[in-house]
């Protein structure tokens, strides 16, 4: 009775009726980021640009709580995805270290403090609790941008926001992940006759700067891995783009190859659903 028993258990566990790999983009777009991917044993936060009153309501909103967090891993410095991050660390007592890369570590305003923080060179692994932790360089007019490919379980999550376009090597980090977290950031046309000066243009559509629609488009077109089962675009200008323009046009780009990836559009404002994998 016991094996039968265990046997049933294994079936939901891999069936679908209890799922053990969550990823949830909690905020995302131009005025804050964050992100939290878990295990039933480990919980890792992606970046803190929210504040932590609002950070705790949306962790509320998908029944989890601040202080459960084993760590928090940082892309890189620019304050949509740092600027909550030592009120959070603070409030949380210095508990939760923060993994930060070595070159990002000196820019970020750690406000006299001295939290627990593991600086890593960008490109190499490591664990957190069951979660394994791969970096990546991306380009972006940061001092040292990482992306992040989270495994545990068999499962691969990957986020891969702020980057002006795609290397071969982060197309090939993004290969054969359950969920992508990608930035599609900004509509070409919609940014040239935006309200931003003509250097912020310039920067936004520069090669360290920001994915484009069409960018992003392309790379569904031709190189993205039809294995992959969510894909949630993200990082989208609040003047320069629509969530529906980014939508109809990745799904066309789906569609077309004939994938049945299913298409989410993060937002600045409200948490994704969980993705549970």
């Amino acid at each position: 009775m016991g094996d039968a028993i265990l046997a049933e258990w294994c079936y939901k566990e891999t069936s679908g009726e209890a799922r053990i790999v969550k990823f949830c983009v909690l905020a995302s777009g131009s005025s804050g980021n964050v992100a939290f991917v878990a295990t039933n044993r480990t919980r890792i936060l992606v970046d803190a640009g929210i504040s932590f009153k609002e950070l705790e309501r949306r962790l509320a909103l998908i029944g989890e709580t601040a202080d459960s967090f084993d760590a928090i891993v940082v892309t890189h410095e620019h304050c949509d995805h740092v600027s909550g991050l030592m009120r959070f660390t603070r409030r949380l007592k210095f508990r939760t270290p923060i993994y930060v890369s070595k070159l990002t570590y000196p820019l970020i305003d750690w406000e006299c403090m001295s939290p627990p923080v593991e600086r890593f060179q960008a490109g190499t692994d490591w664990m957190i609790g069951d979660i394994r932790v791969e970096s990546f360089t991306i380009p972006h007019d940061a001092i040292d941008p990482v992306g992040f490919r989270f495994r545990a379980e068999g499962v691969s999550v990957a986020v891969a926001t702020d980057l002006g376009y795609m290397p071969e090597s982060i197309k090939y980090r993004l290969q054969g992940c359950q969920a992508l977290l990608l930035e599609s950031n900004h509509d070409l046309e919609m940014l040239k006759v935006g309200p931003y000066p003509w250097s912020v243009k310039q920067r936004v559509m520069g090669r360290n700067g920001h994915l484009s629609n069409h960018v992003v488009c392309d790379y569904l077109d031709s190189d993205f891995d039809g294995g992959t089962q969510t894909l949630i675009l993200g990082h989208l200008s609040e003047h320069n783009n629509h969530p529906e323009i980014v939508r109809i046009g990745a799904a066309q780009s789906l569609e077309q190859r004939g994938l049945a990836t299913r298409l989410v559009v993060a937002e600045q404002k409200n948490p994704t659903e969980v993705f549970r994998f």
